[in-house]
């Protein structure tokens, strides 16, 4: 018997990995955060599973199910939305499974990010404009952050910012990053990425509060950084004629001749 924890995606049933469906297909227990993920994704369940929708029970309710599977001998599917390396309470499951000697594997999903990227069609990380993404929150309810990981600090960087679980936040946002970016800089926001009810707002840190209006409430995620509505960006040197690179070697002299056979 195996737990098996699936990212289950950003929302279309779809962008499910292969082997999260296989996975799915072939575990006869399926424990599901029901407030996130599609029942499209259940339709990969083989007949009869037990199906139980995790959004309503806390912790020691889920871990009961998974031992009643663990001492009838059936896997188990247990899907989060997005990617499981983020924000989806994997680790305190992790940790209580390895205590009660109960096995289980860990399949990575596609992340919200990803998904609200491809929706704007933007590559979040240009040259000379930012080689970094930093994925981060604002405080909440289940959650506080740690002192050093304010936005100011990460703002300071000039790094791409994925502000997730922060819609409610969106004041204290505009007022953190504005002094660091500018209050011209792009903004988007982007509500249930990759869902057939997906929105899209663009607009500036000064203009995203009057824009958003309050038409967006939670699964939103909040981008911020130059590369939003960068045209005349640097190209990348891996692909330029005169980068020598292993693949392309320039000539008969170059260090990587000979290396790609």
């Amino acid at each position: 018997m195996t737990v098996h924890f699936i990212g289950a995606g950003p929302g279309a049933p779809d962008l499910l990995t292969l082997r999260g469906r296989d996975l799915i297909a072939a575990s006869p227990v399926c424990l599901y955060a029901g407030s996130l993920i599609p029942a499209a994704v259940l339709d990969h369940c083989p007949p009869g599973t037990r199906i139980v929708n995790t959004a309503p029970l806390e912790l020691d309710e889920i871990m009961t199910e998974i031992a009643a599977a663990h001492a009838a001998g059936l896997d188990v599917a247990r899907l989060h939305s997005g990617d499981l390396s983020v924000w989806s309470a994997m680790g305190e499951q992790l940790r209580r499974l390895r205590a009660m000697d109960i096995p289980f594997t860990v399949t990575p999903g596609v992340p919200a990010f990803a998904a609200a990227a491809a929706a704007l069609e933007a590559e979040l990380t240009l040259p000379e404009l930012a080689q970094s993404l930093v994925l981060t929150r604002t405080p909440g309810r289940a959650s506080t952050m740690p002192p050093a990981e304010s936005l100011a600090n990460f703002a300071v960087t000039g790094a791409t910012l994925a502000i997730h679980l922060s819609i409610h936040n969106l004041a204290r946002v505009v007022v953190d990053l504005t002094p660091a970016y500018g209050a011209d800089c792009p903004v988007a926001v982007v509500w249930r990425a990759s869902w057939p009810d997906q929105r899209i707002v663009r607009a500036t840190l000064e203009t995203i509060e009057q824009a958003i209006a309050g038409g967006m409430e939670r699964t939103a995620l909040i981008l911020v950084g130059r590369v939003l509505a960068a045209e005349n960006f640097a190209e990348s040197s891996l692909y330029a004629p005169g980068y020598d690179r292993r693949f392309r070697p320039l000539d008969a002299t170059s260090r990587f001749a000979g290396a790609s056979e």
